[in-house]
């Protein structure tokens, strides 16, 4: 094999890589509970459309904030949401593949486009072919319009979501919100690059979305969601070098859910768990206690800090080495 086409091939295998993770066992297990529980109890908001033919019982939910931190958006009976093809943003970039032009509502701007071009990476906006955003809260001036403002409960801009579509696992950000230029408030929309990873070119476009109420997005309330200038390559021509970029901390986030430790990757391994040796610190966070991975000291609970990539408690320098019912005297260092 000459090596060009060994790159070419390479490259391809990688892309189908990013949008085929499995579902881990503790956001699987989310699912099913979440779908069979039926009209969620704590509706932070309600009254939303997910189609325009369809009833007004959708909501975000709120009912695993107090113990697993997330917010979803969850509909009567077995319903979550459709998703809709949002092409909003930077137009006509070299990932453009001309599917976009059959919709009819596409705007050159998405409701972050400052903070974007604030990051100072080489793009004024998100490219809806490029970055896999979700279009999530609900903004109107319309009399009696149903709102939602997701920053109410802690949740930022360009912030980290999940996305559980055709039985993958896709993380995206949150990158858009949905106005009041249409008849009703409505829910259930992405960029068409995260709905190309969830179901394929050839069954979506700009006005061909999926239409099944089975698709559960899942935002994260927290700084710690948030990647930031340098935490995502926001400068990437395609999605596969964008969601590959998220990945990691995709994968940090959604250790809340249930209060595991369950990681997965795009090479779709199987969940795994792990046991350290750790201290007694008191720990609420569940995913983000003594041992867990991090890239900063916002990715640890309030207790412990990040050093050398793992929580440990305040005054440790050496990661596992720290003060505990299992530490020994000659290999503990702690700061003065």
């Amino acid at each position: 094999m000459h090596t060009s086409n060994r790159l070419l091939l390479l490259s391809a295998l990688g892309a189908i890589g990013a949008t085929a993770r499995d579902v881990p066992t503790n956001v699987r297990n989310f699912y099913n509970t979440a779908k069979s529980a039926g009209t969620c109890s704590n509706k932070l908001a309600t009254g939303f459309y997910a189609n325009d033919d369809g009833p007004n019982t959708f909501s975000y939910c709120g009912d695993h904030l107090a113990d697993y931190n997330v917010i979803y958006i969850k509909g009567a009976g077995t319903a979550f949401v459709d998703m809709d093809i949002d092409c909003d943003g930077t137009q006509g970039s070299s990932a453009d593949d001309g599917r976009c032009g059959s919709s009819g509502d596409t705007q050159s701007i998405t409701s972050f486009q400052d903070t974007v071009k604030g990051y100072n990476k080489g793009i004024k906006d998100l490219d809806a072919n490029i970055h896999p955003y979700v279009v999530f809260g609900n903004e109107g001036s319309k009399s009696g319009w149903k709102t939602f403002n997701p920053q109410s409960y802690g949740i930022k801009p360009l912030s980290i979501m999940a996305v559980v579509c055709d039985d993958k696992l896709i993380y995206g950000i949150w990158g858009d919100e949905n106005g009041d230029d249409g008849d009703k408030p409505m829910v259930g929309e992405a960029s068409i690059s995260l709905a190309t990873a969830c179901y394929g070119k050839t069954a979506v476009n700009g006005n061909k979305g999926h239409d099944a109420t089975d698709v559960l997005v899942i935002a994260f309330p927290g700084t710690d969601a948030v990647p930031g200038a340098s935490g995502a390559t926001w400068g990437a021509s395609s999605y596969a070098t964008f969601e590959s970029s998220i990945e990691a901390l995709g994968n940090k986030l959604i250790a809340r859910i249930g209060g595991g430790t369950t990681t997965t990757s795009s090479t779709s391994k199987a969940a795994t768990t792990s046991t350290k040796t750790t201290s007694n610190v008191a720990c609420s966070w569940a995913g983000h206690c003594e041992g867990a991975s991090c890239t900063s000291d916002d990715l640890c609970d309030g207790n412990l800090k990040c050093t050398e990539g793992e929580c440990t408690p305040v005054g440790c320098s050496w990661a596992l080495h720290c003060a505990g019912p299992s530490a020994r005297a000659e290999i503990c260092v702690m700061k003065t």
